[in-house]
């Protein structure tokens, strides 16, 4: 496989695109607007940057020097793997699948999403290639955690699926586990309700939020507090994966509480915007 594409050069794809091309990958990258586009090369020169810095990679624009960003699907017609990276939306994403199937002229290329909580079915039954449709969920930051999450649908292939590893694991140097389709899959199953209950417990007044993530921190060796971990991951992406999880399953637990709710309303998603649990400059 050489030639990768993806949809967003938000953090989660400009991640994806910066490890594809570190591993000598030709990828593009697809984004909304022009607007986006210069915000998401400007990502990866700034990613690449510290990467050359810190002595990671020898040269930033090497790297760069296989990534094009571009706002026209039509681009990843030559593709022999396109993973999506969009906002974490079933109707958002389902609708690129539908458009995807007919761009990507390959018959044989693998459709792939990046969510970390839709399954996968509901996105390859839209298109006319379900067999070639599976989920590939990294982990921010991209880059430097090397789990990678392989779903497979009920529908997709053996083939499809040893080839996805073969992407991860070969070309990329990660290491994958192999999750069932089902919301959630298996960190954020586990990794979800956790943030919740920091959120309930701060919510209702039992501790404050430095002193639950200092509790976490110190009393169990957790490298940063489940608060700080969702303003990491995105209070607004936390919400739908907890909405997702619920309505898969219907368990109390994976319920977003009010105050959660409250935040995304008001814009406050963490790191991205400025300001969730903690403030960042």
């Amino acid at each position: 496989m050489e030639r990768v594409g993806v949809v967003g050069c938000g953090l989660m794809g400009a991640g994806i695109a910066e490890v594809s091309a570190r591993a000598g990958l030709d990828v593009v990258v697809v984004e909304s607007s022009d607007g986006a586009v210069e915000a998401g090369r400007a990502r990866l020169e700034t990613s690449l940057a510290r990467a050359e810095a810190k002595g990671k990679i020898e040269s930033a624009a090497s790297v760069l020097g296989r990534i094009r960003v571009v706002s026209d699907l039509g681009e990843l017609a030559d593709r022999e793997l396109v993973v999506e990276a969009i906002v974490e939306d079933e109707d958002a994403k389902t609708e690129l699948f539908r458009t995807l199937d007919k761009v990507v002229t390959d018959p044989d290329a693998i459709l792939a999403s990046n969510t970390s909580s839709i399954p996968i079915m509901k996105l390859g039954v839209v298109t006319a290639r379900p067999h070639n449709v599976i989920g590939i969920h990294f982990f921010n930051p991209v880059p430097v955690l090397q789990l990678v999450e392989l779903v497979p649908s009920l529908l997709t292939s053996d083939e499809t699926t040893a080839r996805s590893r073969s992407f991860v694991e070969g070309a990329l140097g990660k290491q994958a586990i192999d999750c069932q389709d089902r919301a959630g899959f298996v960190v954020n199953s586990l990794l979800i309700p956790f943030v919740l209950s920091a959120i309930r417990m701060l919510e209702s007044g039992f501790a404050t939020a430095e002193d639950i993530d200092r509790g976490l921190v110190l009393g169990a060796a957790h490298p940063q507090g489940p608060l700080a971990l969702a303003d990491l991951i995105g209070l607004d992406t936390t919400k739908a994966v907890a909405e997702s999880l619920y309505e898969e399953f219907k368990e109390p637990l994976y319920a977003a509480p009010p105050l959660l709710a409250r935040m995304v309303d008001a814009g406050l998603l963490g790191r991205k915007s400025g300001r969730g649990f903690y403030t960042y400059s």
